[in-house]
C-alpha cells in the first residue's frame, strides 16, 4: 500500500497531523493500536478533570458554613463514573473519532505499527510505504517500577475507569496525576496516603508551591510522606497492597495507584531501523519536528513535555513543514503546565533555581493570593511568584483557585520577553486573582 503520508499513533498530536494533511488533499494512513484520540480524552486530561470538577464542588459545599449558611454534603461517586462513561469516553469507544478522521479523507488502520525504514512500516502482515512523510506520534504509557508490577495496582487508567471507590488508596508518586486523583478521591471520602520518594511533592514546581500544597492536602485529611525509600511491596488481600518504607513504617490500603511517570517505547516502535537509539527517552527532533530525512515526530514521544497542548503545538509545526509552508521553529521557553489540584498550580518558564544557573541578574517577586482582595473575599490560598533575568520575565508560578487561568497572562509575558517595567505599567482589573500579579511586581 503506497500513500503520501503515514501517521503512526493517533493521539491528540497524531490525529491533528493526519486530519489536517488529509484535508489538504494528501493520501494519509493513520494507524492506532488503541483508541483514536489517545490518552487525553479517555484516561487523562478530560475524564480526570471531570473527577476534579466534581470533587471541587464538594469542597465548595463544605465551605458554605461561615460564608453562606449551613450545608450537609453527601458524596456520591456514581454520577461521576456515569459522566465519564457516557459523556467523555462513550464507554471507551472511539467510533466518533474514527469517523471524524475518515470524514476528512483519511484511511484508518487499527493495529500496532513497526518502522522498517524511513518510509515504511509494517502492521501485521501488511507493509505500508509513504512517498512524502512518516510521522511518529505513539505517545507514552504509565510506567510501573518492577517492585510494584507483581502486586495489585492501578495506573491512571484503572483509577479513571473506577465505578466504585475503595475505602483507602495508597498513591505512589506525588506528581500531577497522583495528587489530582488523590485529592479528588479524598474529597469523596477515600482515605488517601501519598508516598513520594523525592524530597517534596510536585518536584518540578517552586518549593513554595510544593510546601503549600502539601500543607493543604494534609489539612484536608490526606497523609503525605516525602523523601522516603520503599524497601518492599506486598499484596494485601485480593486488591490491596502494603508498602514498607525504609524507616520501618508500613502503609496499607485497599487499592494502590502507581503514578510514577510515563515512558515511551521506542524499541517496540522499531526506531532502530532509522539508525536511532531505541533505548533513548524520546525521539531527537529539531525545531521543525524532523527526526531524520522523511520522518517527523510529534507529542510525548519527542520528550518535550507530556502535555496535549505540546502535542497540538508540535502538530501544527509538523504539518507546515510537510506541506512546505513557513512557520517558526518550536520554542519551549514559555511552555505552560498546570497541576489541577485545589488550588491549581500553574507554572511557565524557569523556576528561581533554574534562573540562577543562567548568566545575569535574577530578581524574584512574590505575593500571597490570600493577601489580594479577591483571594481574601474567596478565602483562597496560593501565591504568585515571578522570576526575572536582567529585568525580563523568564518564569512564573500562579497558585490559586484559578491558577491555570491566571497563568495565561504570565505565559504570554514570558513568551513575548516582556520586561518587569512593562508589566508594572499595566492596569490589572480589580478585584481579580490576576491582580495578585500586580501586587507581586510591587512587593
Amino acid at each position: 500500500m503506497d500513500v503520501d503520508v503515514i501517521v503512526v499513533g493517533l493521539g491528540p498530536g497524531g490525529e491533528e497531523v493526519a486530519g489536517r494533511l488529509a484535508e489538504d488533499g494528501l493520501t494519509v494512513v493513520g494507524i492506532e493500536a488503541e483508541l483514536v484520540g489517545g490518552e487525553c480524552p479517555y484516561w487523562g486530561c478530560i475524564p480526570s478533570k471531570m473527577m476534579v470538577r466534581a470533587a471541587d464542588l464538594l469542597a465548595e459545599g463544605r465551605r458554605i458554613p461561615g460564608m453562606a449558611g449551613l450545608s450537609v454534603i453527601t458524596p456520591d461517586w456514581a454520577p461521576v463514573a456515569r459522566r465519564i462513561r457516557d459523556e467523555a469516553t462513550d464507554w471507551w469507544n472511539d467510533k466518533v473519532a474514527v469517523d471524524r478522521f475518515e470524514g476528512k479523507g483519511g484511511h484508518f488502520i487499527r493495529g500496532r505499527a513497526r518502522v522498517v525504514s524511513h518510509a515504511s512500516v509494517e502492521v501485521g502482515d501488511r507493509t505500508i510505504t509513504a512517498k512524502k512523510a512518516l510521522v511518529l506520534a505513539t505517545g507514552g504509557r504509565a510506567w510501573v517500577p518492577p517492585m510494584f508490577a507483581e502486586v495489585p495496582h492501578w495506573t491512571n487508567r484503572e483509577a479513571i475507569a473506577a465505578e466504585t471507590l475503595p475505602a483507602s488508596l495508597l498513591v505512589i508518586g506525588g506528581g500531577a496525576i497522583g495528587l489530582e486523583i488523590g485529592q479528588a478521591m479524598s474529597r469523596f471520602g477515600v482515605e488517601v496516603t501519598v508516598v513520594e520518594m523525592g524530597e517534596r511533592l510536585v518536584g518540578p514546581e517552586e518549593p513554595e508551591a510544593s510546601e503549600l500544597i502539601s500543607e493543604i492536602l494534609q489539612r484536608e485529611g490526606m497523609a503525605v510522606h516525602t523523601g522516603v525509600t520503599i524497601e518492599r511491596v506486598e499484596r494485601r488481600g485480593d486488591t490491596g497492597a502494603t508498602v514498607h518504607l525504609g524507616d520501618g513504617t508500613a502503609l496499607s490500603a485497599e487499592r494502590m495507584l502507581v503514578a510514577t511517570g510515563r515512558r515511551t517505547d521506542l524499541a517496540g516502535l522499531g526506531v532502530a531501523a532509522l539508525g536511532l537509539d531505541d533505548a533513548a527517552a524520546g525521539l531527537p527532533v529539531d525545531g521543525h519536528m524532523r527526526v531524520v530525512p522523511g520522518v517527523w515526530g510529534v507529542g510525548d514521544i519527542t520528550g518535550k513535555g507530556a502535555f496535549t497542548h505540546v502535542a497540538m503545538y508540535q502538530a501544527r509545526i509538523c504539518v507546515a513543514d510537510i506541506l512546505g509552508r513557513p512557520m517558526a521553529e518550536a520554542d519551549y521557553r514559555a511552555l505552560p503546565r498546570v497541576t489541577f489540584t485545589d488550588p491549581e498550580i500553574g507554572s511557565v518558564g524557569l523556576t528561581e533555581a533554574a534562573a540562577r544557573q543562567e548568566d545575569g541578574e535574577v530578581t524574584v517577586m512574590q505575593e500571597s493570593i490570600a493577601s489580594s482582595t479577591r483571594g481574601w473575599i474567596h478565602r483562597g490560598e496560593g501565591l504568585v511568584k515571578l522570576v526575572a533575568l536582567d529585568g525580563v520575565l523568564v518564569g512564573a508560578t500562579s497558585m490559586a483557585p484559578s491558577g491555570g487561568e491566571v497563568l495565561g497572562l504570565l505565559a504570554l509575558a514570558v513568551h513575548a520577553r516582556v520586561t518587569v517595567s512593562t508589566l508594572k505599567e499595566m492596569i490589572y482589573a480589580y478585584p481579580t486573582f490576576t491582580r495578585a500579579i500586580d501586587s507581586a511586581l510591587w512587593s
